[in-house]
């Protein structure tokens, strides 16, 4: 397969997407609404713009209210909504994550305020209660369980049994404390230290939307401190909706006589609706760092989905790292604390610092095969002038940069090149199981036959291997435990990873992994848990060689164990 001909048909299918109309989604909801002021009056000519919070949809609707105040979107895929309304003379109103829902239809009340109701509203009487911000009042329903309100011929009818109508506050955590033994990167002296440490972020709102997050981690070790600040700016309030401005510092030192990692990373990050059709995404980072001399690196990226139809959607990127948010699973203290464990692997390369370097070039497909099933099929090329590896020896090569605490080494294997494809099929079958399979072929670092008494970089070339991955992700509601395991399969002797972009994506590592998340008891206002993280559990993949650097143990992915307690408030 050409690399340029896979570039002329990538460019191709982006521009050839732009004129391919959208088709109804055949399981789709409805928000139906009504628009008043302060009064109860209801507003005439109001505009209300209903655009979806997923990343990939493509829904973008302007409507206006009738005589009566209402309004009405139909045929809207299911997921999350932003609603805006705007009139003359009235301050603008915005409601964030309405959910849509196929079994029935959303309602909306919308209050419109004025500059003089809402200077009316400071001017309290002292001592009465005002309503805290922090707090988010609902009306949950549920078809199978709970009434729903609806519109009906103009009318509002009322399903179910009324007295069973539930509306809950739901409050919105603004601060997370973390106490952890360990590190998801043993090797890596750029990320987060292998020893008792703890880590904390928190939420702090400004304007009505817009999110300014703070995030720490601290080690323990008195030989060897580590620690790392983070800011995150999020204008829109919810991570994947708008930009995310990053800047972060780390500074750890390799042992009572070793030296001092200095490191500083900053990104930006920010999507759009290119019109009706198309959402793009698109950033970069900047990333420095300072050990026995400095380097330094950009690092861009830039995604373009396109909704082709009810069931067919395709991708097009181009990415030196992947999206801490790719899947959409993180919120913003989570996304501010794996901020902290995000710099690229450091190694040495002839006495001077360099960091690994990759680019993804990928195009993919997905088909709903149902409302809760998917196919994806996607060809893709990686190319890196820095490949990193990850070892255990005794050795005197100042190329082996080695970890304080792991007793691992992280080396630069050089350049490597290849093509791949990947299929997954994913299927949730539930709200508390899913489960993805996953295929790939694809190139990795590998040993050649003939030994040798070279550099060890001299002993690799890149060699194609298949791999198969499935993961497994459930919830037992009963005991509040949150279970995802993990297993990748390689075909063949692999010291480097294979389709690495893939499994930061689906979040699957090689071979056998495990994650546990305990809710615990808790007797003040918050939530507790118990973390547990196993990679690699069985110590698969090991490959030892001889070279003329000495004798090592290369593997893709080390054993390794994480554990701690997470409070939530």
């Amino acid at each position: 397969m050409n690399l340029t001909f896979i570039r002329a048909l990538g460019f191709g299918l982006i521009l050839g997407l732009c004129a391919l109309p959208l088709a109804a989604a055949p399981n789709s909801g409805k928000i139906s609404g009504v628009v008043m002021d302060a009064a109860g009056t209801p507003q005439m000519g109001a505009t209300v713009t209903v655009s979806s919070e997923q990343m990939f949809s493509s829904t973008l609707v302007e409507l206006l209210t009738n005589d009566r105040g209402r309004f009405s979107a139909e045929s809207l895929p299911a997921g999350s909504y932003s609603i805006k309304v705007t009139l003359a003379g009235f301050l603008p109103e915005i409601e964030q994550h309405i959910q849509v829902s196929s079994q029935h239809t959303t309602l909306l009340e919308v209050v419109m305020g004025s500059v003089f109701s809402s200077l009316e509203k400071l001017r309290h009487p002292a001592g009465e209660q005002v309503a805290s911000d922090e707090w988010v009042w609902v009306l949950r329903s549920s078809a199978a369980t709970r009434p729903v309100l609806r519109w009906q011929d103009g009318d509002i009818v009322l399903d179910g049994p009324p007295a069973q109508v539930e509306i809950a506050e739901q409050r919105h955590n603004h601060g997370r404390l973390d106490l952890t033994s360990g590190a998801d990167h043993p090797g890596s002296v750029s990320n987060l230290a292998d020893s008792p440490g703890t880590a904390f972020a928190y939420d702090m709102g400004v304007g009505s939307h817009g999110e300014l997050l703070m995030a720490g981690q601290f080690s323990y070790d008195g030989e060897s401190p580590a620690g790392g600040f983070v800011t995150e700016w999020v204008p829109s309030g919810e991570m994947g909706a708008g930009s995310v401005t990053s800047i972060v510092v780390r500074e750890s030192r390799l042992g009572p006589d070793g030296p001092t990692f200095r490191g500083f990373r900053t990104s930006y990050d920010n999507r759009f609706m290119a019109g009706n059709r198309l959402a793009v995404r698109y950033g970069s980072e900047f990333v420095m760092a300072g050990l026995v001399g400095s380097t330094m690196s950009v690092r861009p990226r830039a995604q373009v989905a396109a909704q082709l139809s009810s069931t067919w959607r395709a991708t097009g990127l181009v990415a030196a790292s992947p999206w801490q948010d790719a899947d959409g699973s993180l919120n913003a203290l989570e996304s501010a604390m794996d901020s902290l464990d995000a710099f690229p692997t450091l190694m040495m390369r002839n006495g001077r610092p360099v960091f690994e370097s990759g680019l993804h070039e990928e195009i993919a497909v997905e088909h709903a095969l149902t409302n809760n099933a998917s196919l994806t099929v996607a060809g893709f090329h990686d190319r890196s002038n820095h490949t990193a590896l990850f070892g255990k020896g005794s050795l005197a090569n100042s190329d082996f940069l080695q970890d304080y605490f792991s007793a691992l080494f992280a080396y630069d294997g050089g350049a490597s090149s290849s093509l791949g494809t990947r299929a997954v099929y994913q299927q949730k079958f539930n709200d508390n199981l899913s489960a993805s399979l996953i295929y790939a072929y694809a190139g990795a670092l590998s040993p050649i036959e003939a030994a040798s008494e070279g550099a060890l970089r001299d002993e690799l070339m890149t060699r194609y291997r298949h791999s198969a991955a499935a993961r497994v992700t459930t919830t037992i509601p009963r005991w509040g435990t949150k279970l995802s395991t993990s297993y990748k399969w390689i075909g063949g002797a692999a010291v480097s990873r294979l389709d690495a972009y893939g499994e930061s994506l689906y979040h699957v590592d090689p071979y056998l992994s495990l994650e546990i998340r305990q809710s615990l008891p808790c007797f003040i206002p918050g939530h507790m848990e118990a973390l547990v993280d196993f990679g690699n559990l069985f110590a698969q993949g090991y490959v030892p060689l001889a070279t003329g650097d000495g004798r090592m143990v290369l593997v893709p992915s080390y054993r390794y164990f994480r554990g701690g307690l997470s409070f939530q408030f």
